[in-house]
């Protein structure tokens, strides 16, 4: 593909914004290296301008009704779904997914909108008597910000619109410059449904964060990404006290019992650690496994690995493709060598082939490192999965709460009443019992620790997008 395929550009005040002479980025297929298209890059003025049409359109959206926003929003969802396979294409091709995982994320965007769209606000009556009536109201922030990651841009974005919009704020996305093509294209859709300046794009590199962050035009930043940049993005929004949402990192651990079915739990073991090759926050980053059981589960997984089969160009269908991105592979890489150099052993996987097109890394599964190694240490990001042994329950969950993160873990086992005592006790926001990923619309998801700040989804998601307000109504 060449740049004439896209035509990508920022969309504000509801129209595409002539970025004609402005300095421009390329945007690289993962699997190849190799160029799929061009997007300009944002000056500081391009996104005053975007934020100026954003604070002439929030009145007006404000003031739409709930019911009228909704029907926007299904509308929205609608023209999304007619357009799901295109977008399917350009997000394996820009991404890096399969054409099986990009289907898993782009037609969960419509039921996404869908289901969201069923809640509502409503103004609540705390208490009433005959002297005072107090009625506690929820009115949108303003101008709001979606910063948008690699990993799942177009799902992640959608999780930003929604309840921005469905609230009555206007909100501007910026997209990673790794992956802005499909959030471009629905951006511009989009733009059939709502009012100039309610939902616009502004394309970019590494400057534009710290000017959205700091802008005084712009009241709540949603940010996804690591933890050390949430930091950064915290700082800055601090100087104008604007609302944050960080969902940050995680390194979050997995605990195996003994009295597991071993095949199984095995391959939901290798899934909830190596989907999307291991891009995913929530991802499983240190795998606990009883000592009773851990060489059978061990040579279980050596010997499933193969059925996971790694997309090097001529298979979409299989279970994983390539990183995103030159500097997540870098990291990757970096980790794989400090395993080796350390002597940890790699129980399959591990070598990487210099002469493969794109930032392919093998399926990896270390056998027992050290607690204090890097790979169990440290977000990998990446198909590397460390398996480690335990013994003592009080041991095991000291282990797994030895971390700044707390953002998800998953437990197998079949007794429950173990299982969930054990969850009960991890310092996570989510655990997820005998059930990989188990996301919903209607589930609040956010860490604790330097996993995050706030929540998004559900009803607690979408109050985070609105000021409360408390009305006294004195009768006399």
């Amino acid at each position: 593909m060449t740049a004439d395929n896209y035509n990508l550009t920022h969309i504000i005040n509801g129209k595409p914004y002539d970025a004609t002479g402005a300095k421009t980025r390329e945007v690289l297929n993962p699997a190849t290296r190799q160029p799929i298209t061009t997007h300009p890059i944002a000056t500081r003025e391009v996104l005053d301008e975007a934020v100026a049409a954003a604070r002439k359109a929030f009145p007006g959206w404000a003031a739409t009704p709930w019911e009228e926003r909704k029907k926007a929003l299904l509308a929205w969802a609608d023209s999304f779904e007619a357009m799901a396979e295109q977008l399917v294409n350009v997000l394996s091709t820009e991404q890096g997914k399969t054409l099986g995982g990009a289907r898993h994320e782009v037609y969960g965007c419509p039921v996404w909108i869908r289901e969201m769209a069923k809640y509502e606000l409503k103004d609540t009556v705390l208490s009433e008597d005959d002297d005072q009536k107090t009625i506690q109201v929820y009115k949108p922030i303003g101008v709001c910000a979606g910063i948008v990651p690699w990993n799942f841009p177009i799902l992640l974005m959608t999780w930003k619109i929604i309840p921005s919009l469905l609230t009555g704020n206007v909100i501007i996305i910026k997209p990673s410059p790794f992956t802005p093509i499909g959030d471009f294209l629905l951006v511009k859709d989009a733009q059939k449904f709502f009012p100039p300046g309610v939902l616009q794009i502004v394309l970019g590199d590494d400057n534009l964060g710290p000017w959205i962050t700091s802008h005084p035009g712009i009241d709540k930043v949603s940010f996804t990404g690591s933890t050390a940049t949430g930091k950064l993005v915290a700082k800055s929004c601090s100087d104008t006290l604007k609302r944050v949402t960080l969902e940050l990192g995680g390194n979050d651990a997995c605990v195996v019992t003994k009295d597991v079915d071993i095949p199984s739990v095995a391959r939901q073991v290798i899934a909830a650690a190596l989907t999307n090759s291991g891009q995913i926050c929530v991802a499983t980053k240190r795998i606990y496994v009883h000592e009773d059981i851990y060489d059978a589960f061990k040579n279980e997984v050596a010997a499933a690995i193969p059925e996971f089969k790694v997309n090097y160009g001529d298979d979409n269908e299989a279970f994983a493709g390539p990183l995103n991105n030159e500097p997540q592979f870098n990291r990757v890489k970096n980790i794989l060598a400090d395993i080796k150099q350390n002597g940890q052993k790699i129980i399959c996987g591990g070598d990487v082939d210099p002469n493969a097109k794109g930032y392919h890394i093998p399926l990896t599964v270390v056998d027992n490192p050290p607690e204090e190694s890097r790979i169990v240490q440290e977000e990998q990001f990446g198909p590397v999965m460390p398996l480690l042994k335990w013994k003592d329950e009080e041991d095991v969950i000291k282990r797994v709460n030895d971390t700044p993160y707390g953002l998800a873990s998953t437990l197998f086992g079949r007794n429950l009443e173990e299982v969930e005592r054990i969850g009960r006790r991890i310092e996570a926001g989510s655990v997820w019992i005998n059930k990989v990923m188990p996301f919903s619309p209607h589930t609040p998801f956010g860490g604790h620790k330097n996993s995050g700040v706030g929540v998004e989804n559900g009803l607690d998601g979408i109050k985070l997008y609105t000021y409360t307000q408390i009305i006294v109504l004195g009768k006399k």
